[in-house]
């Protein structure tokens, strides 16, 4: 089964001119994410798996397939041990 993401329903997102800010409503805590860490997330809300935006990530930045999945894991793995970003269910 393909896992796909969605923001936590309390966190709000701003687009910026340099990517996104979130912002963890029960927390208070804000984060940012620089332009190619917003395209990913974008990715992943929007139905991808983390192979799809790989891809997609590698085709945008002339970047390896390899080195586009080891940082879309270290971008998944901080947005939701920050409980910012969920499996969809």
């Amino acid at each position: 089964m393909s896992v796909t993401y969605i923001l936590n329903p309390q966190v709000s997102l701003a687009e910026t001119d340099d990517g996104a800010v979130l912002l963890h409503e029960r927390t208070g805590r804000y984060w940012q994410l620089n332009t190619t860490g917003f395209s990913v997330l974008r990715s992943l809300t929007s139905g991808q798996t983390s192979e799809e935006a790989a891809q997609t990530l590698a085709s945008q930045r002339s970047i390896s397939a390899t080195r586009a999945r080891d940082d879309i894991a270290v971008l998944l793995g901080s947005l939701c041990s920050a409980d910012l970003l969920r499996e969809r269910r």
